[in-house]
């Protein structure tokens, strides 16, 4: 399968395809989209578009991830910013790319483990994951890392799926193998529990694990 991330902004927008093949995961590709200061807002949006059409119709990707929208303290920047992934997501449905939003925390989760990391432990572990023998920007590394949290949850969800019809044995045996995920987030909520929520997606872990 092959997703694409992509981390929306009016002034650079990162983006990153990746291919799982079982617990394999490649980089295929990766960059940022970015226009002239002086270009006219309403210009910058258009580009954000057609380059993201050129892109999905260059690896075509089955399906897309974005983050979340998120409330910042400038409204003109959120309202920017929200233009921005309005472009990428028109083009996304232009080009029939499932999309799937995620937040900050669920992706930083995924990638290092802890919801509250910074652009560049995100980058550094994307490196190491990827195996990538360059450094990406910021921008970039963030979209690579929305593709990865994406990934490793559709397999969430594939497994979890195939799982239900195993017997009480095998569930026993695979929950013996993966306690650890359940228990870090039950720690993290518990220790940060006015700080940090538990998101749907933890939830449905650990449902599923107890």
């Amino acid at each position: 399968m092959i997703v694409l991330g992509v981390d929306p902004g009016s002034r650079i927008t990162g983006y990153g395809l990746i291919e799982k093949t079982g617990s394999d995961i490649v980089c295929l590709g990766s960059g940022h989209i970015s226009s002239p200061g002086n270009t006219p807002f309403y210009h910058r949006i258009h580009h954000i578009f057609l380059s993201m059409v050129d892109i999905m119709r260059q690896f075509k990707p089955e399906e897309m991830a974005v983050e979340e929208v998120f409330y910042a303290k400038n409204v003109k920047s959120s309202l920017k910013l929200g233009h921005a992934r309005g472009a990428v997501m028109i083009a996304a449905v232009h080009c029939g790319v499932k999309i799937f939003e995620y937040s900050p925390l669920e992706i930083k989760k995924a990638v290092v483990g802890y919801g509250r990391a910074t652009k560049k432990q995100v980058r550094a572990m994307i490196k190491m994951i990827l195996r990538l023998t360059y450094e990406p920007g910021l921008d970039t590394s963030d979209a690579l890392a929305a593709a990865i949290c994406h990934a490793n949850w559709t397999r969430f969800l594939s497994g979890r799926s195939s799982l239900m019809t195993n017997t009480k044995a095998q569930m026993s045996n695979l929950r013996m193998s993966f306690p650890c995920l359940p228990a870090y987030d039950l720690w993290r909520a518990g220790r940060n529990e006015k700080s940090e929520k538990m998101s749907e997606k933890t939830q449905a872990w650990l449902n599923y694990w107890q």
